[in-house]
């Protein structure tokens, strides 16, 4: 199953890694039409352990996959696959 992520809630507080600020992702099966909210730490297991797959679409409308990370102080958190310097899954809107 893939999932597109629509939007983020963050934290607001200071983090040195900007994607452990991320606490939920809103996220939809465009294949049926399926809605829902998973935290960071949910999503990365998904996604490393479970085969899932989860993408934003950029600017341009590319389809962009996101990968499982941990950082040095063990947080999971997932980022796209590209080391772009701007990273579109930072850009996405906020969830209301």
């Amino acid at each position: 199953m893939a999932v597109r992520i629509i939007c983020i809630k963050k934290d607001q507080g200071k983090y040195e890694n900007p994607y452990v600020a991320i606490d939920h992702f809103e996220w939809v099966n465009e294949r049926i039409n399926v809605k829902g909210v998973t935290d960071r730490s949910k999503i990365h297991d998904w996604i490393k352990d479970e085969d899932g797959e989860a993408y934003i679409i950029d600017q341009d409308g590319n389809k962009i996959y996101l990968i499982p990370a941990i950082c040095p102080k063990g947080n999971k958190y997932v980022k796209t696959a590209d080391d772009a310097a701007k990273d579109d899954l930072l850009l996405l809107p906020l969830c209301e």
